[in-house]
């Protein structure tokens, strides 16, 4: 079995997309998502990247918004 490893640490990049919206409340998921896989090229499902970014931003204090549940996380 081959592991095909991401060219970028995605959980650094989640670092610092969480560094620019630090002082914007309730930023989108849906963007924040969309501004990870552009920046890693990344292939991880939703539902992963989500998670990640969520457990960061928790640490962090940073709620975002989430579209396709329409509540704050």
């Amino acid at each position: 079995m081959s592991i095909n490893p991401e060219p970028t640490n995605v959980a650094a990049s989640v670092d610092a997309i969480l560094d620019e919206l630090q002082d914007r409340p309730f930023s989108s998921m849906q963007a924040a998502i969309a501004m990870l896989r552009e920046r890693t090229g990344t292939e991880r499902s939703d539902a992963d990247l989500k998670g990640l970014i969520t457990k960061k931003a928790a640490v962090r204090g940073i709620q975002f918004f989430d579209e396709k549940s329409g509540t704050a996380n």
